[in-house]
C-alpha cells in the first residue's frame, strides 16, 4: 500500500470538498501467464499487485457529479440523470461508462464527488483500467448501499470497458483486480468465472517487471481484431468459443482460413493449454518448468498472435541470455507495455544495471524496471 498516496488524496478530497471521504484502493494486475486466453472462455493466471488507484468518494450537495483525476489535474462534471460517452480515449469514460451500467441493473446512483490518483506505471499493461473502472463501481457501491455484489460489480466494469470505451475485453482484469488475495495468483476459468488462489513461494526467485515504456497505437484496434477472428474460428468449429477446441480440431479447417488466422487461433489453445500446466508446476514446485511455459508464452505471443513488438522481443532476448532468468515474456495486450520476468534474486541488481544499459543503446530511450508484491483486490480504506 502506497500510504503516503492515500493520505495524499484524502487530503485533496478535504481541501475541496470540505468532506471527510470515503476511500478505496483497487489494484492493478500481472498475469504470469495465460494471454488472450480470457475472452475464449480460457484459462488465466493472474494476480493483483500493491499498486493501484487511490479514489476518494462522498455523495454531492450541488445537484452534479465532479470527478477529478488528480495526475492530470483534470476535472470532469456530469449529471447522473442524462450520461451519454465523451470523446474517444477520455479517462472520464471509464467513470460514466460505470455510472451507466450500474443504472442498467436498475439501482438508483445519487450525484457524488470523486477524486482519485493512482501509482500504476503508465502504459505498462498492469491494467490501470479496470482498477478505476473497480474503484468507481466498489466505491459508488458502499456510498449509495447499492447491496451489489463482488462478482456484479466486476461485469458492470467490464461492461463500461466494452459500451464505453470500446475495448471489447475479456474477464480477467476485472476479476483479478476486484478478488486478488495477498501473496496469491488465481487460477481463473473465465467460463465459470470461479478461481482457485495458488500461494506464491518462488523460494530464491522473483517477478521482476521491466516496463518498454512504449504504447504503439495498434493496440486497441488489433485487440478488437484479434478476439473476432477468435469468435469466426470458434464458430466455424462450431463451438462457444477456443476454450473448447483442440488442435486437432483446428487442423479440420486449416484449409478454410488464412495461415494468419490459423496461427492465432493455434495460439489461444495452446496458451489455454500452458495456462493449466503453469499451475501444476507451480504446486509441484518445479520454477525450471513454469519458466519454459513463460517463454513458450512469449514466442507464441510474438510469432503466432503477433501482438508483440521490438522493445519487447528485446528484453525476452536479453533474459534468456542471462543465467539467472527462467523465464520471461511479454504481459497485457500487446504492442507495448512490460515484460514480466521470473528471475533468481541474486542476479536482479546486475540484471537490472545490464538490461537498463543495452536497453537505452538500442532504442534510445529508458525502460523502467520495479519488483511487485502481490496484493489483496479492491477493497475501502480505514
Amino acid at each position: 500500500m502506497n500510504n503516503e498516496l492515500a493520505e495524499t488524496i484524502t487530503n485533496a478530497f478535504q481541501d475541496k470538498y470540505a468532506a471527510s471521504p470515503l476511500l478505496i484502493f483497487s489494484p492493478g494486475r500481472i498475469n504470469i501467464i495465460g494471454e488472450h486466453t480470457d475472452y475464449n472462455d480460457g484459462f488465466v493466471f493472474p494476480a493483483a499487485v500493491d499498486k493501484g488507484i487511490y479514489a476518494a468518494f462522498s455523495k454531492s450537495n450541488s445537484g452534479r457529479s465532479e470527478v477529478t483525476a488528480a495526475d492530470f489535474n483534470d476535472t470532469i462534471s456530469f449529471s447522473v440523470e442524462s450520461l451519454s460517452p465523451m470523446e474517444k480515449e477520455s479517462w472520464g469514460n471509464y467513470i460514466l461508462g460505470v455510472v451507466s451500467e450500474i443504472q442498467k441493473k436498475g439501482k438508483t446512483v445519487e450525484n457524488f464527488n470523486m477524486v482519485f490518483a493512482g501509482d500504476i506505471p503508465s502504459g505498462s499493461g498492469m491494467s490501470s483500467s479496470a482498477a478505476l473502472e473497480n474503484s468507481v463501481v466498489y466505491g459508488l457501491n458502499n456510498l449509495f448501499d447499492l447491496g451489489l455484489s463482488k462478482t456484479e460489480m466486476i461485469l458492470i466494469s467490464q461492461m463500461a470497458e466494452h459500451n464505453y470505451v470500446g475495448v471489447n475485453c475479456g474477464i480477467m482484469d476485472q476479476y483479478a483486480s476486484m478478488f486478488g488475495i495477498k501473496d496469491h495468483a488465481l487460477l481463473l476459468d473465465c467460463r465459470t468465472v470461479e478461481a482457485k488462489p495458488f500461494k506464491i513461494d518462488f523460494e530464491d526467485y522473483e517477478l521482476m517487471l521491466i516496463n518498454t515504456n512504449v504504447k504503439h497505437s495498434l493496440s486497441d484496434s488489433a485487440y478488437n481484431d484479434r478476439r473476432t477472428v477468435c469468435e469466426n474460428i470458434s464458430k466455424m468449429l462450431g463451438v462457444k468459443a477456443l476454450r473448447d477446441a483442440t488442435e486437432a480440431d483446428l487442423k479440420t479447417i486449416e484449409d478454410k482460413v488464412s495461415d494468419e488466422d490459423y496461427q492465432k487461433a493455434l495460439f489461444v489453445i495452446q496458451e489455454n493449454n500452458r495456462a493449466q500446466a503453469a499451475s501444476k508446476a507451480m504446486e509441484a514446485g518445479d520454477l525450471e518448468a513454469l519458466g519454459k511455459l513463460i517463454y513458450g508464452s512469449h514466442e507464441g505471443l510474438q510469432f503466432q498472435y503477433r501482438v508483440s513488438c521490438a522493445e519487447l522481443d528485446f528484453l525476452v532476448e536479453k533474459a534468456k541470455e542471462h543465467q539467472g532468468i527462467l523465464g520471461a515474456r511479454m504481459m497485457g495486450g500487446g504492442f507495448g507495455g512490460c515484460t514480466i520476468n521470473l528471475i533468481s534474486k541474486d542476479f536482479v541488481n546486475e540484471f537490472k544495471h545490464d538490461i537498463a544499459r543495452e536497453y537505452k543503446e538500442t532504442f534510445n530511450k529508458a525502460c523502467s524496471i520495479y519488483s511487485v508484491e502481490l496484493a489483496d483486490g479492491t477493497h475501502e480504506i480505514n
